[in-house]
């Protein structure tokens, strides 16, 4: 079993999922231990191979529910702030912002992962790669909203200004990072309709 099977959730499954996020996203994933998630959990490690099948079951159970709730908070931000379609490609800057805020501290969980799992094969590196192809198709299908000639192109670099502003907050390296990313995105849309 390679972990990638989608499972019921019982109780214990998600006190597991959660204590296993909590501390993956923190520590990292190779530091963290089945035995530390089972305690923190409050379950044996029975359980926990019960419920995921490996610790590699658990990461993708892990980074799949992070990529849902990055989802629903990027197109729900996006899609509620309303305004024009040059306006919903900025407000993906204040969809950053606020998941920075609440859920990002440590940088990105996916670019965390990936750097942590080098192996092409690793289920973590394909779903990190697999999140940011997603990014990518969003933003395009936003720019081709926004008429945007090549939104293709457009695309990449939103995701380039999406990705270094959240590498930047992470290392400290500049302050309000979401706000001065969508400055340098209003420049690049300047000229998109209205």
């Amino acid at each position: 079993m390679d972990g990638t099977e989608k499972r019921t959730m019982t109780p214990a499954g998600e006190r597991v999922l959660r204590a296993a996020s909590e501390m993956f996203y923190r520590e990292g994933i190779r530091a963290v231990g089945v035995e530390a998630i089972a305690a923190e959990a409050g379950v044996t490690k029975k359980t926990l191979y019960e419920r995921f099948g490996s610790k590699d079951g658990l990461i993708v159970a892990y980074l799949r529910a992070r990529d849902e709730r990055w989802r629903s908070w990027m197109e729900e931000s996006v899609e509620g702030s309303g305004g024009s379609p040059k306006e919903r490609l900025l407000s993906t800057f204040d969809a950053l912002e606020g998941w920075i805020e609440r859920e990002n501290p440590r940088g990105c969980g996916f670019v965390n992962a990936a750097a942590e799992n080098p192996d092409p094969s690793h289920p973590a590196r394909k779903l990190a790669i697999e999140q940011k192809k997603w990014l990518r198709e969003y933003f395009e299908k936003l720019s081709e909203e926004a008429g945007a000639e090549e939104p293709g192109d457009l695309a990449e670099r939103l995701v380039i200004l999406h990705e270094g502003a959240t590498v930047a907050h992470s290392l400290e390296a500049a302050t309000d990072t979401a706000r001065k990313a969508k400055q340098i995105a209003a420049i690049l849309i300047a000229d998109l309709p209205e």
